[in-house]
Formats: structure tokens, sequence, C-alpha cells
């Protein structure tokens, strides 16, 4: 297939949304589909040259207000038509839901081309995040009106397909999440890097990866550090992390150490060389990050829900404790930095419940929803 993939965040930006879709376009391009990537211009974007699996044509964007990480794409519905009418794609794919992907699905629909969507953020509960909790009813409308006009709506759990749809959503999809096991495992653990950290002779380390941002519930994830002090005083704590609340966590907390977005594959080293990963957030819809932690043998901590749900088993390869328990979390984050035992026999747990969570099963599966998407839409 010709598939055009509309997405106002990808590689080199850092997060679950970006890693999702770099994976997606290049294994297609891999299985032999012809993929344009149409994406917000920004700074420091590699060479056109070095893509081999897909190309990617950028459009107009801004930085997000208060958050220059990520870039904000602007209405570009008649430089698409232009696009698509000179090179007719057999899909377009649209996978966020700002003004560009929106002006994308107006595009796709007025030149008669099928159109699916992909639903990856609640921005309707960010909302409240952001002091703007009056907005979450017309965000949350916003949001149904996009995806409603496009032939499939994919989500990364049933869960969330079946919350979307008791809020109105249409014709619901699962697109789950893989792990690459070669990139994230235990064996890339390094003593090096863990004397760096000042954990050369044991110490636990407990390691985070994410936006540093209000919506991922820093408060709760520091409480649980502070319990975990409480129970292992030699306790470290890594975030390989950025965003608009690093200045004052890192200030708040100069005890712990801040990378800052690092490379995936020296993420990877990082997850394997820490021993604990506690996932306090709330608001998202998957959670890539506890996959990649399980699959480097960290021993984790997560709310019951999106990812954990779905892969975690209480006691079993992991600790997931219910959604309204936040000190349920506190409480079993502290028993793993106390119970060396308990972390070892999850971590070894973790890596083999994931091995068959290829990301190839899951472009096979989207792959094949996007064929018959295709084929349904009106001729």
């Amino acid at each position: 297939m010709k598939l055009a993939l509309v997405t106002e965040t990808f590689p080199p930006e850092i997060n679950g949304v970006a890693m999702t879709f770099g994976v997606i376009a290049r294994e297609l391009g891999r299985r032999g589909h012809t993929v344009t990537v149409y994406r917000p211009w920004r700074p420091g974007l590699p060479d056109a040259a070095a893509r081999r699996e897909f190309r990617e044509l950028t459009l107009p964007g801004l930085p997000i207000p208060g958050y220059a990480l990520l870039r904000l794409g602007l209405p570009a519905r008649r430089r698409l038509e232009r696009c698509w009418r000179a090179a007719r794609p057999d899909l377009v794919h649209v996978a966020t839901e700002g003004p560009l992907g929106a002006s994308a699905v107006t595009a796709a629909r007025a030149l008669g081309l099928p159109v699916t969507s992909s639903f990856h953020t609640n921005f309707h509960v960010y909302a409240s995040h952001y002091g703007l909790a009056p907005l979450r009813r017309l965000t949350l409308a916003w949001l149904r009106h996009v995806h409603n006009r496009t032939l499939r709506t994919f989500a990364p759990t049933a869960e969330l397909c079946r919350e979307l749809a008791a809020a109105g959503f249409t014709r619901l999809g699962v697109l789950s999440r893989g792990v690459d096991t070669r990139q994230f495992s235990p064996a890339h653990r390094s003593p090096a890097l863990r004397a760096a950290w000042g954990a050369a002779n044991g110490e636990v380390v407990l390691l985070h990866a994410g936006r540093l941002a209000v919506e991922k519930n820093y408060p709760l994830l520091f409480r649980a550090y502070a319990a975990m002090r409480g129970a292992n005083p030699r306790l470290r704590f890594v975030l390989v992390s950025d965003g608009p609340l690093r200045p004052a966590l890192q200030a708040a907390h100069p005890e712990c150490i801040f990378t800052g977005f690092i490379p995936r594959d020296d993420l990877a080293r990082h997850y394997a060389s820490a021993d604990v990963y506690v996932h306090a957030s709330l608001t998202e819809t998957f959670g890539n990050v506890l996959l990649e932690a399980m699959a480097s043998g960290l021993a984790v901590v997560s709310f019951d829900y999106a990812a954990a749900r779905q892969f975690v088993r209480h006691g079993a390869n992991g600790l997931a404790v219910p959604c309204d328990q936040p000190g349920a979390l506190v409480a079993a984050a502290a028993e793993l930095a106390r119970n060396d035992a308990l972390r070892a026999r999850l971590g070894i747990a973790a890596v083999a419940s994931l091995t068959a969570q290829s990301w190839e099963t899951i472009i096979q599966c989207f792959e094949a929803d996007l064929a018959a998407a295709a084929a349904s839409a009106p001729r």
C-alpha cells in the first residue's frame, strides 16, 4: 500500500506516540509499503537521505507554549490536498488530533481517500492538570468529532476502547504496543553506569523515564520514593527524563540524578542497570515505559490500568494496585526497596512474560487492519 501517516510528534522527539509511530513507519516500510510521514518541521531533524524505510515531508508548526520540546502542527488542508492529488495514497492514517491531524482528516475526506486514526493521549483528562477543567467536556467533544469522521479509530487497549465507546466514539479497534526485547534486556546491565550513580555496592536503584510534566503524578512518585528511602536509606533515584517540571524537581531533590532525555540505546542501558520502576501516572492510554522496564528485568509497581492491567500479574511478574489507592502504591514501592528476594523474583518473571509481545506481531495485525479499512472505503 501507499500510506500517508500524519502525526504531530515523531522521532527524534521522545514520547510514547513518537516512539510508537517511528517503529510503525519503519516496520511498514520494511514490509514493502510506501510510507510518507507528514509532520511539523522542527530543528534537528535527521537528513532525509538517512531514512530508507520511509520518507518525511515537513509542514508548518509551532512549539507548544510552555513545552518547547514538542511541536503543534498548523492546519495544512490545502497543501495536503495538493500532495495527495499529485501522488494519491491508498490510505491516510492520522496519529494525532491537533490542528494538523484534523485538517488531514478533512483533506482525505474531500478527496475521497480512506482515512483512519489513532487515540493515544487523554487530552481531555490533561485539561484538569493544567487548570483548564472547564474545557474537559469541550476537549472530549473535539476528540470525538475528529475520530468519528474516520473509518476506524485505534486505541492501545480493549479497556480504553470500552471507555471511548461509552463516550460516543464509534468504529473502534485495538492497536496494541510491542517491546523490542533485544534492545530492552537485562543483558545491557552496566556495572560502570551503576558505579557512576553511586550504586556500585549493591544499592537499590529506582528509575523513572518519561516527560516531567504535571499530568504524570510526580507528587505521588516522590512520595513513593520517600517511603522507599525510609525502607532502604541507600536507595538511589535516577530520572531519565526532561520536561517543564525538571528545574523545580531538581531543585527540590538535589540528591536525585536527572539525566535529561538520552538516546534509546542509552535508555536501554539505564533501564537494565536499575532495579525498580514505579509508574505513578493515571493519565496514560498505555504506558510503553512499563513494558520497557519489565523487558529490562526491573521489578515494577503500577496502578492496575492500561499496560499494567494487560501485562502485570500482581505478585507474579510485578505489583499492580487499585487506581483509587495511592497509599497501596507507596506501600508496594517500599516493599520492593526492602525485599531483595521479591525484587529478583519479579524481575526475572517480568522478562519471561514479555517474550511474545513483539513488534512484529503488532505490525502484522495493524497492517491487516489498515488493508481492511482501505478495502472497505466507498469507491
